[in-house]
């Protein structure tokens, strides 16, 4: 196996099979079960707890309140604003108490005899009524009031660059929360060894980040605790920062002695949440008659629940990342995101910046329109340029944008069907850039963004031991092919090592689509630190021969072979202004979508016929998965344009906390979607490889509500394009295309 074959991820196997063992398959032995104890307000203070009952139900181990975990976690430094189990519930579901028993139904009935006397307080669900002077206070931790965090930006002039335009779009936008709808939920064990060390087995995207809050808030030596990531049921960030269950295992298991697992079920996943943000966005964009865009005054308001989760990030990614694939000569921001009593929203596939984006390219669709000029062209005449850097200052070292167009152009016959095809059919384009990781860790250090270690056995076999989450997108097909382009070795001979922060060095996480990029130089380091040391002493030409046998000649001279890499970030790629840092990345990756759609006008139903997606992900390390990441993003951005949104009733209740009354895309409404791969190739990354498992989601919403315009004359300014929408915005129905 070398860079570029096409061969499947080595886990497939096992996944489809049932030879994975996820965190809810393991047991240990004298295992404890947990459950939590929710409350039914949207905002109430817990007046007292009576867990007598509980205790005394045979079976019960150990009941635990605020008062057993009073330090405040969160997974940003700045904005730890949240308990494990709440003094003051903040919405429906917000933990109080949890229960360890003999087996789960013995847990679940203690937790229902868990007696919680409330004082339910004013609640505020909508983040223009919560910035109100007379609104209730949400989260007494948070800083001011209930404003989470507030975003003031601007470059260049807009005011004069948008008077001087030909053309000025101003459009109104509504993007519906939404939730990741992973396959597996959210599970935790924790462990307690007597030597006085805590073990705990999570779901968790970022296991550094969560043995660091396992620490702090149980009071323990770092070098005490211990984080281990099984393979994931998918993540799609919803499992990218610390949790309260995590804590709770932690602490009851340090209580107990005793193993505790606590699994959610289903419909705590929803409650539990960190999903997509609710935003309303307010656009004015501009450009001249001949298609040179001038301007944008860019203004969200953004829904973000009652704790801060990622939400400082969050404030200034519904901004910062719209600022390419297109040049902009002027921009402005201006977004706040409010608490409310509602489950707190968090990174979801694309943090931050789909929302932003599914406004930005309609109302660069209104603008082609508005200046009759193709909605394609219109984005070729304004791409930037490699070496360019965007209005606010993030360098741009490569882009494959203009390829990307090109491609999804042809392939979908685009100059024959735009503005061609009959009345109720019709076609979309949109385009976005992202990032490949973090310019800088969640918290400030000097110290590298992720490590590796290669260990060589004399048998020939290469260990590789990495910090870096496997959630199925292929961390391990991508070190293993590393591996072997670099010592030669088959990939048989190759065993990965993640996950585990006793065994391996540190990774900060599988987030904003980083590992690639970090752990994949990091491995790269390693592996060519190894090889020329191996062919110092075996010879130059030692490639031309069985691995195994350089690696024993160098092992008699040199002594036990192994080799480490790490990767940080370069520091010249975004502006010094405060909150330049946060979009700043190694390298962004490129894309563009046609969508091809069908609206019936007499019941207002969209279907998507077919989506061309193009993305640049610099080199495909592994192409398969890469169209696996394409194909899977894409079908992300369908559910969401046409089926999902986190609804609740006016008392702070989901509407529908469950897989069968979340709307989600089945296999009979997923379109034939055609995934191209373009590999520009970028010099920061491996190979020169960016990622490929966030950016192709962006552009598939806008797409589609472009190739709606397309088809039947409308304009769908918020989400999800349901039928009853459709309906609504065609009365009175058009009699052609507008």
């Amino acid at each position: 196996m070398t860079i570029g074959d096409r061969t499947p991820n080595p886990r497939a196997y096992d996944a489809v099979t049932g030879r994975t063992r996820f965190a809810d398959d393991l047991t240990f032995p004298g295992m404890l079960h947990a459950r939590l104890v929710r409350s039914p307000h949207a905002h109430a203070r817990v007046v007292a707890i009576d867990a007598a009952a509980a205790l005394a139900l045979p079976g019960v181990h150990a009941v635990i309140t605020a008062a057993d975990l009073p330090t405040p976690f969160g997974v940003i430094p700045w904005t730890q604003d949240e308990h494990a189990l709440a003094a003051k519930a903040r919405f429906v579901g917000d933990p109080v108490a949890c229960v360890a028993a003999v087996d789960e139904q013995t847990a679940i009935r203690a937790a229902a005899l868990v007696d919680v006397t409330w004082e339910v307080l004013p609640h505020v669900l909508e983040p223009a009524a919560a910035l109100a002077p007379e609104a209730p206070r949400v989260n007494e931790l948070a800083k001011h009031g209930n404003v989470t965090k507030s975003v003031q930006l601007a470059f260049g002039d807009l005011d004069a660059a948008l008077a001087g335009s030909d053309a000025v779009v101003a459009a109104s936008y509504d993007f519906a929360g939404s939730t990741h709808a992973a396959l597996e939920p959210h599970c935790a064990i924790g462990q307690w060894d007597p030597a006085g060390g805590l073990t705990v087995v999570s779901t968790t995207q970022v296991p550094h980040y969560l043995h660091r809050e396992l620490a702090r808030v149980l009071e323990l030596a770092e070098d005490r605790v211990r984080v281990i990531q099984p393979p994931l049921g998918g993540g799609f960030g919803g499992k990218s920062e610390p949790f309260g269950h995590e804590l709770c295992v932690g602490k009851l298991a340090m209580m107990t002695g005793r193993p505790v697992k606590l699994r959610l079920t289903r419909e705590e996943v929803f409650y539990t949440h960190r999903g997509r943000h609710p935003m309303h966005l307010d656009v004015r964009l501009g450009a001249t008659r001949d298609g040179r865009l001038t301007g944008c005054d860019l203004r969200v308001l953004i829904d973000g629940g009652a704790y801060a989760s990622f939400g400082l990030v969050t404030t200034y990614y519904a901004g910062q990342l719209v600022t390419a694939p297109l040049r902009l000569s002027a921009f402005r921001l201006d977004t706040t995101r409010a608490y409310t009593n509602k489950p707190p929203c968090g990174p979801k596939r694309g943090h931050g910046s789909v929302q932003p984006r599914f406004a930005f390219e309609v109302t660069v669709d209104r603008l082609a329109e508005a200046l009759d000029l193709d909605p394609i062209e219109l984005r070729r005449r304004n791409c930037l340029e490699a070496g360019e850097r965007t209005i606010n200052e993030f360098l741009v070292r490569s882009t494959g944008f203009r390829d990307c167009l090109d491609r999804v152009e042809r392939a979908s016959d685009w100059k024959r069907k735009h503005r061609q095809l009959p009345f109720g059919r019709g076609v979309g384009v949109a385009g976005s850039f992202y990032i490949s990781g973090t310019n800088y860790p969640i918290y400030p250090n000097e110290m590298p963004q992720s490590a590796v270690q290669l260990k060589v056995d004399r048998s020939g076999k290469v260990t590789v031991f990495s910090g870096a989450c496997e959630m199925g997108q292929g961390v391990e097909a991508m070190l293993t092919a590393i591996v072997c382009e670099e010592l030669g070795v088959a990939p048989g001979a190759v065993r990965v090592v993640t996950g585990d922060t006793d065994l391996t060095p540190v990774d900060l996480g599988g987030y904003s689509s980083r590992t690639t990029m970090m752990a994949g130089n990091a491995c790269l380091r390693a592996a060519r630190d190894l090889a020329a040391r191996v062919a110092e002493v075996a010879g130059a030409d030692w490639r031309t021969r069985p691995p195994v046998e350089a690696f024993r000649v160098a092992e008699a001279r040199l002594g036990a072979l192994g080799a480490v890499g790490s990767y940080d970030t370069p520091k010249d790629v975004h502006g010094a202004y405060r909150g330049g840092t946060i979009g700043a990345s190694p390298a962004y990756s490129f894309t563009a979508h046609v969508a091809e759609v069908t609206v019936d006008v007499e019941t207002g139903q969209v279907r998507v016929d077919r989506l061309w997606v193009a993305h640049d992900c610099g080199r495909a390390l592994r192409p398969q998965i890469v169209e696996g990441q394409i194909e899977g993003s894409a079908y992300m951005g369908l559910g969401e344009a046409l089926f999902e949104e986190q609804a609740f009733h006016p008392s702070g209740l989901h509407r529908g906390p469950s897989l069968l009354d979340y709307g989600l895309p089945t296999t009979l409404d997923t379109p034939d979607i055609v995934a191209m791969i373009v590999e520009g190739g970028d010099p920061e990354g491996p190979y020169g490889a960016k990622e490929a498992g966030e950016g192709p989601l962006h552009p598939s919403i806008p797409a589609i509500a472009n190739a709606i315009h397309d088809a039947v004359g409308i304009r769908l300014d918020a989400l999800p394009f349901s039928p009853a929408r459709v309906l609504a915005a065609l009365t009175p129905r058009p009699t052609g295309r507008s």
